[in-house]
């Protein structure tokens, strides 16, 4: 094998790991995606204004008991938000029976 031969295939696998590489970041821009999607951080598809309903169509309020709690929220971040007031609410109470203990 001539010095030009093997400069050639050198050159050559170079091109392959850079197309191998830029698939592979393609695979993994894709599934972050579909990953975010499902967290509910990135609008899906069912958001956009051309998409139509994708489910049922509205419901009638039930009426139900008043004095029950509220149901827990969808979205993530409420979610998070309800999470994070409840934890400094138990904080609280967690600190006022410290400070009725050592009185």
């Amino acid at each position: 094998m001539t010095d030009r031969t093997m400069s050639t295939r050198a050159r050559q696998r170079g091109w392959l790991g850079l197309i191998a590489i830029l698939i592979a970041l393609v695979i993994v821009a894709v599934l972050a995606q579909k990953l975010l999607k499902t967290y509910g951080l990135v609008p899906g598809p069912e958001s956009s204004p051309e998409a139509g309903l994708r489910g049922p169509g509205p419901a009638a309020p039930a009426a139900g008991d008043t004095t029950s709690a509220a149901p827990p929220p969808t979205n993530p971040i409420a979610r998070a938000r309800g999470l994070e007031q409840q934890v400094q609410r138990e904080a609280q109470d967690i600190a006022k029976r410290i400070d009725e203990k050592t009185k």
